[in-house]
């Protein structure tokens, strides 16, 4: 009898998969942990937790569905802790005839297993993760011959292409994006409501993984751990989030405060991304809930989360098939500076820094602005290579994997690709942070200070970074007015802000 041996990576568990519909005894599915996934970065004690967790309840849920399942788990004797020699030591012991795979998102590990079954006796193919909601050519067929890749324009393809909130081949309310409605600062005395997390007792993975030298970050509570690690709880966040959450998401998507790690985001990221929940269904819940309560959810808020998912997650996935593997590479400024010290420790004066890193060491998360413009901000400003940018956010966030973390870090944060994800830098001085944040009126520095004693110093590494890349940036029409104020400005004070900028970026490990 042929016997067939299928590989599940740690971000396809994916129940509805076609491969999970029948049983077959003559087909066995391996799923590992493996050493060399756990040390390709330094990451988060919170992200290898979570996907061993899941990993393992998805193993155990095949199994009580008659599923063949072989799990080589962390410490086990027979782990020869890489996905290729733990492969072929279960082929040739169990005598496979045919080898399959669901195509992986990340081109390292796409690489990886076409290398592999090159070096096969036995017959193989691929599937599709029957996941995403386009293909992972689809993007670049669809910007064939087109200078920019802007997203709206992804987005509006994917309304149409999957009947999402149209009317015909318009937008339902004749509208395509709410945006401008979703830029709201938390009114001061707002408590935002608290957070659903669970209680999943992970201690005897983190015992596994602290028996050996694996290098981590961050902190957990290992008999208390708070994120979703099977379907049923992926799905309880989700429905948590529409009806608690999904009516004032849109207005406060983009706003800050200190200890308030959650607001009004789905955190539903990691969940999807491992595929225990699929886009589609995530959006269909989400309208199936707007449409059920009209008068309390405005469309602004419906719209704001949908084109996070169908819009900008799919686009992001699109651009990093389209330009990988010389994505990884870009350096749009030439950056090559090391990220400061307090980045791994949070042990900064700098309260906006203080607070988004403590928090993404305390729960492998931040919200999207949080990354954008606090973190990915300051990097840039301080021109930190790309690739130290990268291993960062790679490492410390529960949901990032290379497709997803690599477009909105070197592309969207770092403008390290020239412009292909973003039209331009997103840097800021402390005007935004003040504007979308509470966490500058009690901060050690000065917001509206430019120069001179406590002066913030986003204030000066901003105008220092446009100065330094004017000859990169001065002829781009969406920051023109910020060159026309430079320009315009005394010398007494571009120099001012320059001497000031210098002396902080030879401090940084101080501020």
């Amino acid at each position: 009898m042929s016997k067939t041996l299928r590989l599940i990576l740690g971000d396809q568990l994916n129940s509805n998969h076609s491969w999970f519909q029948t049983t077959d005894d003559s087909v066995t599915y391996v799923m590992m942990e493996v050493r060399s996934e756990t040390d390709y970065t330094s990451h988060h004690i919170q992200k290898i937790v979570s996907f061993f967790s899941a990993m393992q309840n998805f193993a155990k849920e095949l199994q009580s569905k008659n599923h063949q399942v072989i799990y080589f788990h962390l410490s086990d004797a027979n782990n020869f802790q890489s996905f290729d020699k733990n492969l072929n030591y279960l082929i040739e012991k169990e005598n496979f005839s045919h080898f399959e795979y669901q195509l992986p998102d990340e081109y390292r590990l796409d690489e990886l297993l076409k290398n592999f079954c090159q070096t096969l006796v036995i017959s193989y193919s691929t599937v599709d993760s029957e996941h995403f909601m386009s293909s992972r050519k689809e993007l670049g067929d669809f910007f064939e011959g087109k200078k920019n890749f802007l997203m709206e324009s992804f987005y509006h393809f994917m309304r149409k292409k999957h009947n999402v909130l149209m009317q015909g081949d318009k937008p339902l309310t004749g509208k395509w994006n709410y945006d401008d409605d979703n830029r709201k600062k938390l009114p001061k005395n707002h408590k935002p409501i608290p957070p659903l997390v669970f209680d999943n007792n992970v201690s005897e993975i983190v015992t596994e993984i602290n028996k050996t030298n694996i290098k981590t970050i961050g902190t957990i509570d290992a008999k208390q751990f708070v994120w979703p690690t099977t379907r049923a709880q992926s799905l309880a966040l989700l429905d948590f989030f529409v009806t608690e959450c999904l009516s004032l998401f849109g207005s406060y998507q983009d706003a800050m405060t200190p200890n308030e790690w959650s607001l009004y985001h789905s955190r539903i990221s990691f969940s999807m991304n491992v595929k225990l929940i699929s886009p589609l269904e995530v959006i269909n819940r989400a309208i199936e809930e707007w449409k059920n309560r009209p008068d309390e959810i405005a469309y602004h808020q419906l719209e704001g989360f949908v084109r996070q998912i169908i819009g900008w997650r799919e686009y992001v996935r699109g651009i990093y098939w389209h330009k990988m593997p010389e994505f990884a590479t870009m350096n749009y400024f030439d950056n090559q500076e090391k990220l400061p010290d307090w980045f791994w420790t949070g042990k900064t004066k700098m309260n906006c820094l203080k607070d988004s890193i403590n928090q993404s060491l305390n729960f492998a998360y931040a919200h999207h602005i949080q990354r954008l413009m606090i973190t990915g901000n300051f990097a840039l400003l301080a021109g930190v290579h790309p690739d130290e940018v990268d291993a960062w956010y790679l490492g410390i966030y529960i949901d990032a994997i290379e497709w997803v973390e690599i477009t909105n870090t070197r592309g969207m944060s770092q403008f390290a690709d020239g412009g292909i994800v973003a039209t331009k830098p997103y840097v800021s001085s402390a005007a935004y942070i003040d504007k979308m944040s509470h966490y500058c009126g009690s901060c050690f520095y000065k917001k509206a200070v430019k120069t001179g004693d406590k002066a913030c110093p986003f204030n000066s590494l901003y105008w220092n970074f446009y100065d330094k890349n004017e000859d990169k940036l001065g002829k781009n029409p969406r920051i023109g007015m910020m060159y026309n104020v430079w320009h315009k400005m005394k010398p007494e004070d571009k120099v001012a802000l320059l001497q000031q900028a210098d002396y902080y970026l030879k401090n940084i490990n101080d501020l």
